[in-house]
């Protein structure tokens, strides 16, 4: 089976400003590097399509995505927060980008691929259950995790978290919810800063220094996720796939290089190759610096092949 790359040139019309670093840009930084890597030739590509609502309510409140729908503004700018920003193409993105999140359940499920990188914007772990913040409306992988659960019964689901911000978000809505593991790597203190460190499952939570480098990111997912996850023994695994900690990146003081992605790939790869049949779908969440976010989603892109 091979890896496949899901993703729709209308996120990038999705557009909060010109000095806004969650920009149109990203998604075509990794586009260029597949290119360059000449991993377009190797992996599958597939256009997103939009999710329908009813799927949303499956991590979010009716209310608040009824209030992102008639909010959704025909002209102007809508804002949810000084960060999050709705312009008319923003509904529309949105709704790609978990729509191919929740494509991806499918086609790892059905064994046409094996593994899948959703290569979307916006992106969505900061989205709450009722609430959207942080450059999120739709928690794409918090949708797909609860529908991998009702659509495919399954009753163990891993989500890992290697942004450089907390997902609280996706913590909010699967912290009470039977049958998930959540872990999370980030700076702290760092945005959204209201976060408990937790070394109990469902919640392995790990806060990294500003100073931490290579060998302290990895030592970090050796201690805490690694045991966690074989334990779980999960039935698939959910990246929410953050570049920001990248050491070129401005939005932290982290320092990691393009091989901690890699290598972070490798070791949940080993984990789903273990105890999941090899599923794996991997979401966009951040990534600011462009020359940083395309080698980076490359080298995880590497890593769920099996290079």
């Amino acid at each position: 089976m091979t890896v496949g790359v899901i993703s729709h040139h209308q996120c990038l019309t999705h557009h909060m400003g010109d000095h806004h670093p969650e920009a149109p840009a990203r998604m075509a930084a990794i586009q260029d590097q597949l290119i360059r890597s000449g991993l377009d030739y190797v992996i599958r590509q597939f256009n997103a399509k939009p999710i329908d609502k009813q799927w949303l309510y499956l991590a979010h409140d009716k209310d608040y995505i009824d209030s992102i729908f008639s909010n959704a503004p025909e002209e102007g700018l809508y804002h949810l927060d000084d960060d999050t920003v709705m312009n008319p193409n923003t509904l529309n993105a949105a709704l790609l980008s978990a729509g191919a999140a929740k494509d991806a359940v499918d086609l790892v499920m059905s064994k046409e691929l094996s593994s899948a990188f959703c290569a979307t914007r916006p992106p969505g772990h900061h989205a709450e259950h009722n609430k959207g913040m942080g450059f999120c409306f739709f928690n794409n992988v918090a949708v797909a995790a609860a529908y991998a659960k009702q659509q495919y019964k399954m009753k163990r689901v891993a989500i890992v978290d290697f942004d450089v911000h907390h997902g609280n978000g996706t913590e909010d809505i699967v912290k009470d919810k039977k049958g998930y593991l959540f872990c999370s790597t980030y700076q702290y203190p760092f945005y959204p800063f209201e976060i408990k460190e937790s070394t109990k499952p469902p919640i392995i939570n790990t806060p990294l220094d500003a100073t931490a480098k290579s060998a302290d990111f990895r030592q970090a997912i050796l201690d805490t996720w690694l045991p966690a996850l074989n334990k779980f023994k999960p039935q698939i695994i959910f990246i929410s796939a953050g570049f920001d900690a990248h050491v070129e990146d401005d939005m932290s003081q982290v320092s990691l290089v393009d091989e901690d992605y890699r290598w972070v790939t490798d070791q949940l790869k080993d984990i789903a190759d273990k105890h999941a049949d090899g599923r794996i779908v991997s979401v966009l969440e951040g990534g600011y610096s462009l020359n940083a976010l395309g080698r980076s989603a490359v080298a995880h892109i590497n890593g769920l092949i099996g290079y």
